[in-house]
């Protein structure tokens, strides 16, 4: 299997990045084979904050597992977040992928500080689990970011002179980075595309003029992106010259990655610092290959008798009583942006393949017409597991509308614009197999609009008894939900609350998040939000 990346690093300083983002992203020459979008921003404006946001096809979600995020802060010792970095790693069809964005500290002589940090970074971000518990464990990193690296020796005039003749390579033996790659053990394994494009720092803002004012700062690649792929050593010959070791490795795990594109975006003048991206394919065998949960559902529903949900689990799906699955407009940016749900009732069988049903209420169905898809969500995993294709909803308008809640306010925003707030991710149910008028919904080719889905945040940032279920109504901020012990929503028809929650608990709602951290008004049309990162604070990104 393989998947297209698109990976974009830029620091806008304290400016407001711009609305049209289209060739940033290649939205505007993209043939829509694009999987998911990478995109770190370096901010000053709100947190003195780094960014990272994840956005993926919906239907990869039930592929995207065990995502977690992390954050260092390197800045002012560790007490300031305008330095630092922040990851975000997940495992793609079973392969343990991570992005780590990283803000490393400026000036020529910062050098060996900019490592000192990159490796307190590497070392302080550890993930759970009993694999690639720390960055450079997993199968592919991709790290990017402001790393700040200079040129060193060469003076102003030659530099530019080097510039302005188009001889780029007469300045990469003198990058520090380049210089660093010879000499760092923990650089060892890291690949970049040959820099065939100027120095991204440091611009007079508003313009395409390298500095001009009294510092006068000497150009420099300060915004790279490389990646690395983990060298499987136990599969290698005994014999094998330590010199061709990491070529074989990489061949033999399987893994490959193949750059097409690294360049900078010379037309955004918004920061002293221009943004550059990459787009790669990533080529891996399946690991996993089937969603946990199949869905089969009807091709339209045109009456309250058409929504019946039949689902079929894996036998290895760590199913639990608070399960439940969603109804969601195309277009959903958050797992909490269900117009509908029933809790995923499941009589007790012993037959592995038992395929179950559920059915939406006439009051948890939305009136009129619409695209619409279904999300199985796991509490135990903290993530949808399964999706449907597509499908029209055609009913009456007279039938009542679902009941207001935070959660449609949430959808209610401007579809248009990138809106930087909370995180977590996830992928597709594949299969078409028919079954007497119904079908199993999964892969869609195409989606109109970016859906989104939260990033989980570190353990160690949430408490123990969180609830990952939707939001609550904004009218009641508190709401008591209270099950008897020995009752669960499997054993007991759909609750009609607005939010499914945790036994026994008192639930708060989440507060609104508002506007913060607009991005564009543009928006990529065959994408769907896996979720973001900030240093210091949880963040995720939606359109």
């Amino acid at each position: 299997v393989s998947d297209r990346l698109h990976i974009v690093t830029w620091n806008v300083g304290s400016a407001v990045p711009p609305d049209d983002v289209t060739s940033l992203l290649g939205l505007n020459v993209g043939d829509g084979k694009t999987d998911m979008y990478i995109i770190g921003s370096v901010t000053s404006q709100r947190m003195q904050g780094v960014f990272l946001l994840v956005f993926a096809k919906y239907y990869h979600l039930p592929f995207l597992r065990g995502v977690q995020t992390e954050s260092t802060r390197t800045g002012l010792g560790g007490y300031w977040g305008n330095k630092g970095g922040v990851s975000a790693r997940m495992a793609i069809f079973g392969h343990m992928v991570c992005f780590l964005n990283c803000h490393l500290p400026a000036h020529m002589e910062n050098s060996e500080q900019r490592m000192e940090d990159f490796e307190s970074i590497l070392q302080q971000q550890q993930f759970e689990g009993q694999s690639a518990n720390g960055v450079l464990d997993h199968d592919v990193v991709f790290w990017f970011g402001d790393l700040n690296f200079r040129i060193e020796e060469l003076d102003m005039h030659f530099v530019k002179l080097s510039i302005d003749g188009n001889k780029l390579s007469t300045l990469w033996e003198k990058d520090q980075l380049n210089m660093a790659k010879e000499s760092e053990t923990v650089l060892v394994g890291f690949h970049e595309g040959p820099l065939k494009f100027p120095p991204t720092y440091k611009f007079d803002v508003g313009t395409n003029t390298y500095d001009t004012s009294a510092k006068k700062r000497k150009p420099a690649w300060t915004d790279r992106i490389l990646w690395k792929i983990k060298p499987f050593e136990s599969v290698l010959p005994s014999r094998t010259p330590p010199s061709k070791q990491s070529s074989v490795a990489q061949l033999t795990s399987g893994v490959t990655v193949t750059q097409h594109s690294y360049r900078s975006h010379m037309e955004y003048m918004t920061s002293d610092h221009k943004p550059v991206s990459a787009i790669f394919t990533l080529r891996f065998p399946y690991k996993v290959d089937l969603p946990l949960v199949q869905f089969f559902v009807e091709d339209e529903w045109t009456k309250v008798s058409d929504a019946i949900v039949k689902f079929r689990m894996a036998s290895s799906f760590p199913r639990s009583s608070w399960d439940w699955i969603g109804l969601y407009k195309v277009g959903f940016r958050h797992h909490k942006d269900y117009v509908g749900y029933v809790w995923a009732k499941q009589e007790d069988s012993d037959s592995v393949k038992q395929q179950c049903q559920v059915a939406f209420g006439e009051e948890t169905l939305p009136k009129g017409s619409g695209e619409y898809i279904l999300g199985y969500y796991s509490n135990n995993m903290s993530t949808i597991v399964g999706v449907t294709e597509p499908f029209q909803i055609m009913l009456p308008s007279s039938l009542p509308s679902s009941s207001p809640s935070d959660s449609s306010d949430y959808s209610s925003e401007d579809d248009s614009t990138l809106v930087l707030l909370r995180p977590k991710s996830r992928s597709p149910s594949p299969g078409k197999a028919k079954q007497r008028g119904r079908r199993s919904r999964s892969r869609s080719p195409a989606l109109p609009k970016l859906q989104a889905l939260n990033l989980r945040p570190h353990s160690r940032e949430t408490g123990k008894d969180r609830s990952p279920s939707p939001r609550i109504g904004h009218r009641a901020k508190r709401e008591r939900l209270v099950c008897e012990p020995e009752e669960s929503p499997s054993s007991s028809a759909p609750h009609t609350c607005n939010s499914p929650g945790t036994p026994g608990i008192e639930v708060s709602a989440p507060e609104a998040q508002g506007d913060k951290g607009t991005i564009g008004e543009k928006k990529p049309q065959e994408n769907a939000l896996s979720g973001g990162k900030a240093s210091g604070e949880s963040k995720a990104a939606g359109l």
